[in-house]
């Protein structure tokens, strides 16, 4: 039907105060047929690089995921992927 590669489709860099907190930039993929939009890039309290995935915040407080990854293992292998697709993207200097 068609490629199931996680590919990096565009990155835009956060604001100045965007990334005095944390956050780095903005991440679209496209997985096959699928467009996922809003996955951002943070740097850890310990500098290690870590995806967040789209997501509401119901009344209570609680987090919704629109779309993650399935466990551990998958995120950890998404986050590589996407980090040394970005290493080769011209815009992107951590």
């Amino acid at each position: 039907m068609s490629d199931s590669t996680i590919r990096l489709r565009t990155w835009v860099r956060g604001s100045a105060d965007d990334e005095r907190n944390g956050l780095l930039g903005f991440i679209s993929v496209t997985y096959g047929p699928w467009i996922f939009d809003g996955i951002t890039l943070r740097r850890t309290a310990d500098g290690r690089f870590a995806l967040s995935f789209p997501a509401k915040v119901d009344r209570a407080g609680r987090k919704h995921s629109f779309v993650r990854p399935a466990n551990d293992e998958v995120r950890k292998a998404i986050e590589a992927e996407l980090l040394m697709q970005l290493g080769q993207h011209p815009e992107f200097a951590p």
